[in-house]
């Protein structure tokens, strides 16, 4: 016996080392290639591209306009979506269902398309920008600039905030908030002293992803910022310019840039263990009728959230069905030319998106579903390290990995650039940390004496795993697996650095679209992508009842 365990545990050992290598040749080797290449190049050490970057006020400007962006953008969405959950909580809102599904679609939707959006809505030609300057005759400028970053940030950070901070309300005992209130602990007071520090840990979790979000994003800026430069916007026109082309100094931005967010991780992980607090809800907050001006004003603030949240998604639908006039869109005027002109000119890259994000989800679940079993029920100090280090594209953002996977595959020893594999490879290592926490998640919840008993019938270690933990595994970690598929569809940051004409996928197609001011194919592709996401996430939220798991 003790043979066969031996046996299993190399078996599982050498699994993760085949798994950890496609990790470490598609992730940690680009970071490598990129943090060399900002200070080494024509076979010496050179730290002119960071001497450059610290000394020149232009490079500087970028970075506190990105973490302006950032820090307000995080501030303003902690403070609409706690609000939104505390609402949603407390109070019976008419139409919830449906708000959490319009909220759901909503946070598949790419930053850079609810930016195109708004350009549509608010601009200086957008449908609400004539609309307010026809009713007070005023000439107003437009969603363009510094605000217009940090509202299309907000509105779309929003939803997200509300679903993660919504679970953790979930989990808070109404008995501390009675013992509060008999002890005078009330209004904003209970809020502060009661509620936040219960929710600190999910709120600081999912704080970060919208900081993450906001301050690596380029797409954004580049649509709406009109001059505000960013970070990711200095990254991609470093190297993929049209002008001015560095690859030593779009190394040494990258190299910068990550140093930034792994500061804000750490951060954010120190003060969330100091503050975490176990919650186990034995009385859940009962929801309330929502009656009289509290009613009055939480139904307004509910209602006008969900509005601008979905206001882009709606646009961008309508306005796939208009008819265009070369690239302007003829008010009033309907077909599906959009449609028939976007499969003429973009089914392929259509195509490709199903297929690689299929491609992406086998590769995820497979390697995910190894990693997790094998730091679980076979921990050895090679399962913890892979474990560990597996974590790590949680911190990079999107448009530093797609620099490094430039640096690293576009020349010899590894031509990878265009190719179908670079494209599935980067969608794989973006979201395999979630699959490899939710797999583990999982896997805690199943208890070893399952396994044991089957052994003790005669099965082996391999059977046992495909017959009986894997089946209650896979169901799961189904929907978060389902969710990495949608989230790599609609993933742009990364793949935008890697693609040629031969592996371009809709997130991709699209973005090129808005830039030549097709707006019409534009609008008809991105209502595909989302319907196709929609789609999937409605199965899921039907399947579970309206109760997806959204812990961090």
């Amino acid at each position: 016996m003790r043979r066969k365990r031996t046996r299993e545990f190399t078996t599982w050992n050498l699994l993760t080392v085949v798994c950890f290598s496609f990790f470490a040749f598609f992730f940690l080797y680009p970071l490598f290639k990129m943090i060399i290449g900002g200070i080494y190049s024509d076979g010496k050490f050179n730290f002119a591209s960071y001497a450059k970057f610290f000394s020149s006020r232009y490079y500087m400007s970028a970075v506190a306009n990105s973490f302006k962006i950032a820090l307000m953008s995080t501030t303003l969405s902690i403070i609409t979506g706690t609000t939104f959950a505390m609402i949603m909580r407390h109070f019976k809102i008419k139409g919830k269902k449906l708000i959490d599904i319009l909220l759901l679609v909503s946070t598949i939707t790419p930053p850079f398309l609810g930016g195109y959006s708004w350009i549509l809505l608010g601009g200086r030609v957008g449908y609400v920008t004539k609309f307010l300057n026809n009713l007070f005759g005023v000439q107003l400028p437009g969603i363009y600039g510094y605000w217009g970053i940090v509202f299309t940030f907000v509105v779309s950070s929003t939803a997200t905030m509300y679903m993660y901070i919504s679970g953790a309300l979930k989990n808070l005992d109404s008995s501390l908030v009675e013992a509060a209130e008999n002890l005078g602990c009330t209004g904003f007071r209970k809020i502060w002293k009661i509620y936040l520090p219960l929710i600190l840990p999910t709120i600081l979790s999912t704080a970060l992803l919208s900081f993450m979000r906001a301050f690596a994003d380029f797409g954004t800026a580049e649509l709406i910022g009109e001059g505000y430069h960013v970070l990711g916007g200095l990254i991609y026109s470093s190297y993929l310019g049209e002008v001015y082309r560095d690859s030593a100094m779009a190394s040494a931005l990258s190299s910068i840039t990550l140093f930034f967010t792994a500061m804000i991780f750490m951060l954010q992980r120190y003060v969330a263990t100091r503050k975490n607090v176990e919650m186990s809800s034995l009385h859940p907050i009962e929801q309330k009728p929502a009656k009289g001006i509290k009613g009055f004003l939480a139904h307004a603030y509910i209602y006008l959230m969900t509005t601008l949240t979905i206001l882009p998604i709606l646009t961008v639908t309508y306005n796939s069905f208009q008819k265009t006039a070369g690239q302007v869109f003829v008010d009033g005027q309907y077909s599906l030319e959009s449609y028939a002109k976007a499969f003429d000119r973009m089914g392929k890259a259509i195509g490709r998106t199903y297929i690689f994000g299929l491609c992406a989800l086998a590769l995820i679940l497979i390697i995910g579903i190894i990693t997790s079993y094998a730091n679980v029920r076979h921990r050895s100090m090679i399962t913890k390290t892979v474990d560990t280090l597996t974590f790590f594209p949680f911190i990079v953002p999107g448009a530093v990995l797609g620099i490094a996977t430039i640096l690293a595959f576009n020349g010899k020893p590894f031509y990878l650039t265009g190719t179908y594999i670079i494209i599935i490879a980067i969608w794989v290592i973006r979201r395999l940390p979630y699959t490899i926490r939710s797999s583990t998640a999982v896997l805690h919840q199943i208890g070893p004496s399952v396994e044991e008993a089957a052994q003790s019938l005669g099965a082996n270690g391999m059977h046992t795993f495909f017959k009986v933990t894997l089946p209650v595994m896979f169901a799961g970690i189904l929907p978060g697996a389902l969710l990495s598929w949608v989230s790599c569809i609609t993933e742009l940051s990364s793949s935008l650095f890697v693609y040629t004409n031969k592996n371009m996928t809709m997130s991709i197609a699209i973005y090129t679209q808005i830039l030549k001011g097709n707006m019409g194919i534009a609008s008809a592709m991105s209502t595909i992508l989302l319907l196709s996401a929609a789609l999937v996430l409605g199965i899921l939220f039907t399947a579970s009842k309206g109760k997806l798991d959204f812990s961090l």
